[in-house]
């Protein structure tokens, strides 16, 4: 009984942990009206992308903590159900992660995504978005994301993301923001 009290406490004060580290997240990270900061990293085929290369394109660059992981799988699938609505919008989905190019090119292969995923291994890209979730031992991306329009300025941001209709509301405010004149 008394290791069972133990195991309880351990596991609350982890979650309480985790918790105050993903609400701390998200906190400094750009708003809507700033240019969004440049990066290269390497998507699951190993070559670069940099988010400078497509400027005259609408991203939607999504942060998420692992590969393989219910939430995170289901928000890739509702991107990829939907990326045909993507591309009619001149949109790119970037997912971004702290695992390496393998992983990624795991997780698409088995999962059927056609998108890119890129690989921020030491979350540095993570950090300039302040999208991490640092767990002591580990650091994960947060689950955030980031709607840059073509002039390379965030246009939305969201911090509060619920993977089961995520994609279905950045499709609704993309085209509510392209029914502006500043932001075709």
């Amino acid at each position: 009984m008394k290791t069972t009290l133990i195991i309880f406490g351990l596991v609350v004060v982890f979650t309480v942990f985790v918790a105050a580290m993903a609400t701390r997240a998200g906190k400094k990270a750009p708003g809507p009206g700033t240019p969004a900061p440049d990066f290269t990293l390497n998507a699951q085929d190993g070559k670069p992308i940099s988010l400078h290369d497509l400027r005259g394109k609408w991203v939607v660059l999504y942060f998420y903590p692992k590969d393989f992981t219910s939430g995170c799988t289901r928000e890739a699938h509702n991107f990829q159900h939907d990326l045909a609505l993507y591309d009619q919008k001149n949109a790119v989905i970037l997912g971004v992660s702290g695992q390496d190019t393998q992983s990624h090119e795991k997780f698409c292969t088995a999962e059927g995504l056609h998108f890119k995923l890129l690989a921020d291994a030491k979350c540095e890209v993570s950090a300039r978005y302040d999208s991490v979730l640092n767990l002591g031992l580990a650091k994960l991306s947060s689950r955030h994301t980031f709607l840059i329009d073509p002039s390379g300025t965030i246009r939305k941001v969201y911090l509060q993301v619920d993977p089961t209709h995520h994609s279905e509301q950045v499709l609704a405010d993309l085209a509510e923001l392209q029914k502006t004149p500043q932001s075709q």
